[in-house]
């Protein structure tokens, strides 16, 4: 009898992030990343291209944006700079995630050359 090795299809995990504030947004922002990224604290042990879907809101707006991202960035605990531990997650190159970047960029465009930190640089 032939036996196969079948590697489980890891399903992508979703996850809700709320960024109330512009502050909580600019912290969040990963503009380094092609096409934008959000950061997101988690304690979850996630690897770099792992797929995650993500039901945004954020600036107290009632709309919740779903969209498809991949982990492009990981905070490990104890990161450098007391940065929280943590994921960041590309934008999808899709109508939505080009769409999300330009509403972010508009929003951010006043701090866009801030100083402050962020969760990621």
């Amino acid at each position: 009898m032939a036996t196969t090795n079948v590697t489980p299809i890891k399903r992508p995990d979703v996850i809700s992030l709320n960024l109330k504030g512009k502050s909580a947004l600019y912290a969040a922002w990963m503009p380094l990343l092609k096409g934008g990224g959000l950061f997101m604290q988690s304690t979850v042990d996630h690897k770099l291209g792992d797929e995650i879907l993500l039901v945004l809101t954020f600036l107290d707006e009632a709309t919740k944006i779903p969209l498809s991202g991949t982990v492009a960035w990981i905070n490990p605990p104890h990161a450098q700079g007391n940065r929280p531990q943590g994921v960041g997650i590309r934008l999808p190159d899709n109508e939505v995630g080009r769409d999300l970047k330009k509403k972010i960029e508009g929003i951010l465009a006043p701090v866009a050359k801030s100083d402050r930190a962020t969760h990621t640089l």
